[in-house]
């Protein structure tokens, strides 16, 4: 196989299902807020490897799931949550940062206002979409599963996941942070997307409650792993490759892993989680040929942007 032509297929394909579910900017409709179309048509289409769309989809293919109607409303759905999450990282009062991406922030373009309000419409919206795949269930399982992954799309994003992470990150922004705090945020910030990625997959699927949950675990070791990587690529890469200030981290004074740990530590412990996930995939009982799932985690694990 080769990989990164199957990638650059796979991200082709949910740029299309993303147009699909987006706001029309051009139309001849009276539509005062268009500028606010605007906004969160930019930050969405500024790039990104759609890495959290890609992974569901990956997990409904390996797990045997047949048919895409009502998992491209989640598809979408996760990529717009992913993207207010950047937004509103980006803000003055977060990380103030300028570039994501190697393209202007969203604040940078529109102003700090629409910044805010771009990343809580596209938050807004998100369920929006997501509830549209309630359309498109043939029947009484499928209404249930959408149902259950509307509860899972609800929680992974919030207090008990990606907030609730972002929440201890900026509390401890100019604070020395032990490794327990550090781990929580990691599951919290990072992690809770791309468990809750997989899990509705899964979900979505037809898997099992077992099945489902270690799909969550193999998500929080991607999740930790991923972060860690970006830690490392803060302080080794740079702007060229990433598209973002480098050292931003340490500019923010921001205590992470491979600041805390070292990068010889960071290193061993990516490849720890990462061989974990890979060896927990391997045990779950597949419905479908997918060899693609388990380079994907090894690929964007170990990535160089």
């Amino acid at each position: 196989m080769d990989f990164q032509r199957e990638m650059k297929n796979k991200q082709d394909g949910i740029n299309d299902i993303l147009k699909k579910f987006m706001p029309e900017e051009d139309d001849d409709s009276f539509t005062p807020q268009k500028k606010l179309y605007k906004a969160m048509n930019y930050s969405l289409q500024a790039g990104g490897k759609r890495l959290r769309p890609m992974l569901m989809e990956e997990s409904f293919i390996f797990l045997g799931g047949k048919g895409r109607r009502i998992l491209e409303p989640f598809m979408a759905a996760i990529e717009l949550i992913h993207t207010y999450s950047l937004v509103h990282d980006d803000l003055p009062a977060i990380d103030n940062d300028e570039y994501r991406r190697g393209m202007k922030t969203t604040h940078i373009v529109y102003g700090e206002a629409m910044g805010i309000l771009a990343g809580d419409a596209l938050l807004n919206y998100a369920f929006e979409v997501a509830a549209s795949a309630f359309d498109y269930a043939k029947d009484a399982d499928e209404m249930k599963r959408v149902a259950k992954a509307m509860q899972l799309l609800t929680k992974k994003p919030g207090i008990h996941g990606m907030i609730g992470g972002q929440v201890v990150d900026v509390e401890t922004v100019g604070k020395p942070a032990s490794f327990k705090i550090l781990d929580f945020i990691y599951r919290m910030k990072t992690s809770a997307l791309i468990e809750c990625s997989l899990m509705i997959g899964a979900l979505l699927a037809g898997a099992d409650e077992a099945t489902i949950l270690e799909m969550e675990s193999i998500g929080r070791d991607v999740g930790i792993a991923f972060q860690i990587q970006d830690d490392i690529l803060d302080m080794t890469g740079s702007f060229e490759t990433l598209g973002k200030p480098i050292h931003s981290d340490e500019k923010n004074n921001k205590t992470t892993y491979a600041a805390l740990l070292g990068l010889v530590k960071s290193k061993k412990d990516v490849q720890s989680l990462s061989d974990a996930a890979l060896n927990k995939l391997k045990n779950i009982k597949k419905h479908g040929e997918n060899p693609f799932l388990p380079m994907l985690i090894e690929k964007l694990v170990y990535r160089d942007t």
